[in-house]
């Protein structure tokens, strides 16, 4: 299967705005571009790149004043299987866990483990460990929030999202995510490209997805709390504790956001 990714954002900026943007295909996925999703820009800058601590592919660049323009397309070959379900799956204990796993046990900006601990253990302590347990946590962040592009709020956290019972991909991700950390369970953000292939098409703009990744059985296995059933042409862009670590674009300095366009569909 090919899929055609990419996008089109504009800014406005009343100076010279340096800017990160991680906006390019997770390097686990760079070997089945068909053609590259070289980032560009209009007006024309330099552009320079670098790895950060979770390994995602980052892009450094200083945005000129006036309207500016960020843009790619891309093609990218995909096996056309749906997420990977694996029920058998086992926790680990926590003192067997791979050290680099136990950055996802932890707290983070969004996922406030303290907060939410004694909740997760009254809602899952009784569910079976392993895949049935994060199947039981996902079960229930699909049935507690109610999703919509109108309650979309940068700044919500986990524990904002379980009380106000509303929120868009990455609030169910991120509530998802606490309740997992606080049952021992590594617990990982991403965020990538999600078409509507294989089901009917969305009448909502398209827009960037967030799922989450769970550390099971020796392997790290993909969670869609939103969706909530496997997806057919997942393509990664970045991992990280939480949103906060793997935004679209890190503006240093005044900016306006003018327009936004994604588009993710099999050709």
């Amino acid at each position: 299967m090919r899929i055609r990714i990419g996008y089109d954002l504009s800014y406005q900026c009343p100076q010279p705005t340096p800017m990160i943007l991680t906006l390019r295909v997770h390097w686990s996925r760079a070997a089945d571009l068909i053609t590259p999703d070289h980032i560009s820009t209009s007006p024309v800058v330099p552009i320079s790149g670098y790895r950060d601590g979770f390994g995602n592919w980052c892009s450094r660049l200083i945005a000129p004043p006036g309207d500016f323009r960020v843009f790619a397309d891309a093609l990218i070959s995909d096996s056309g299987l749906p997420d990977a379900v694996s029920p058998g799956a086992l926790q680990h204990a926590v003192e067997n866990l791979p050290e680099e796993t136990l950055v996802f046990l932890l707290g983070s900006r969004y996922c406030e483990t303290d907060r939410l601990s004694e909740t997760a253990w009254g809602l899952f302590g009784h569910t079976p460990p392993g895949w049935p347990r994060v199947q039981a946590i996902c079960d229930f962040v699909h049935g507690h929030l109610t999703f919509g592009y109108q309650h979309a709020r940068a700044t919500r956290t986990a524990l904002e999202a379980f009380h106000e019972r509303v929120g868009v991909c990455r609030d169910y991700t991120h509530l998802a995510i606490t309740f997992c950390r606080c049952m021992n369970i590594p617990a990982r953000y991403c965020t990538g490209y999600l078409g509507d292939i294989g089901i009917p098409a969305s009448p909502d703009p398209m827009d960037f997805s967030a799922w989450l990744e769970v550390y099971l059985g020796g392997r790290w296995h993909t969670f869609d709390p939103r969706n909530n059933v496997p997806r057919v042409g997942r393509v990664l862009i970045a991992q990280g504790r939480d949103a906060a670590d793997v935004p679209l674009s890190n503006a240093f300095g005044p900016n306006l956001l003018k327009g936004f366009g994604v588009w993710t569909y099999q050709v």
